[in-house]
């Protein structure tokens, strides 16, 4: 059986040529099934189903059940096919591509109603999270091209009269780092903006799926260890660059700086009082940038090398704009 399911110009084909325990459970799961859930899907008894699973690759189904299997994945939507093409990648015939295509940037690009910023949808599908490469079911969402720049914050500092950065002088940016990433800000700070612009920080895995695609690419742009892509502490530079320098090491989505620069507070509390930081900053070492690395920092943190950037649910976003 060959399935195809579309996600922008992509067309992802999933094919099984005989089913066994393995691909019932990655379906039942696809589904977000329960075992009695699923036995009833399929017209077939809760024993049946977890007889199937527990064989695992040594049971098969009979022709008839194997029939109804094909049924339920041809008939399943876009999300749970790519779901179920993730979490079977082995036990499949090769097909051209599995996953879902990462959209480039300017192709759904947008800018956000409240505070201006660009941003781009990264689709919901499943991304290979973390040094182990585990997939992971990520919802869609929008999510900033750029950290938030000075620029951006002082509105946000003009607007609410929330206290500006420290080494801002009587409270404001020079105009030479306008469009540099804005730092000394708290996780609490970052929030604030967030809020304000009707938004919110990023999950640690909604940051990590824009920064590697689905692919599992070691960095934004690939797996080539190269720290001329990026604001890192071999190359110099000794301070924050502007947001849209490093063109040659954006994400497979079209965002930048997600490999030095500023390290970005992510909405992920590690434990009480701390949240994860992603992405390294001008004053990291090349091998501490790497987009599935841990970190975190308690939420008072206020650092010369510390920024944000947005997301926003996609749905929330395309309703707001009337999409």
């Amino acid at each position: 059986m060959v399935v195809e399911h579309h996600a922008g110009e992509a067309t992802v084909t999933t094919t099984v040529q005989r089913w066994t325990g393995v691909e019932v459970r990655a379906l039942r799961e696809s589904k977000r099934m329960s075992i009695r859930e699923f036995a009833a899907h399929l017209g077939v008894s809760e024993r049946m189903i977890s007889k199937w699973e527990a064989g695992g690759e040594n049971i098969k189904p009979r022709p008839i059940n194997q029939a109804a299997l094909d049924t339920c994945l041809v008939r399943s939507d876009p999300d749970t096919k790519a779901r179920f093409s993730h979490l079977t990648a082995d036990s499949l015939v090769p097909a051209p591509q599995l996953g879902v295509h990462d959209v480039p940037i300017g192709e759904s690009a947008i800018r956000h109603p409240r505070d201006g910023a660009l941003m781009v949808k990264v689709e919901g599908n499943v991304f290979l999270s973390g040094p182990s490469n585990s997939p992971i079911w990520v919802p869609a969402f929008y999510i900033d091209v750029y950290p938030v720049s000075n620029a951006e914050y002082g509105r946000f500092v003009a607007a609410t009269g929330h206290n500006p950065p420290t080494h801002w002088k009587d409270g404001n940016f020079p105009d030479a780092i306008s469009g540099h990433p804005v730092v000394f800000v708290t996780w609490e700070d970052s929030t604030a903006y967030a809020e304000w612009a009707g938004k919110a920080l990023p999950s640690a895995q909604e940051w990590e799926k824009a920064s590697r695609g689905t692919r599992g690419s070691v960095y934004p742009w690939g797996d080539q260890p190269t720290p001329a892509k990026c604001n890192v502490r071999e190359n110099g530079v000794g301070a924050t660059t502007s947001v849209n320098t490093y063109q040659s090491g954006v994400s497979p989505y079209g965002v930048y700086d997600m490999c030095g620069n500023v390290w970005e507070w992510c909405a992920t509390e590690s434990r009480p009082g701390r949240h994860e930081l992603k992405g390294g900053a001008w004053t990291s070492p090349f091998n501490r940038v790497t987009p599935s690395l841990f970190n975190d920092a308690a939420k008072s943190m206020c650092d010369d090398d510390t920024g944000f950037r947005c997301v926003t649910p996609a749905e929330t976003l395309e309703t707001l704009l009337g999409k």
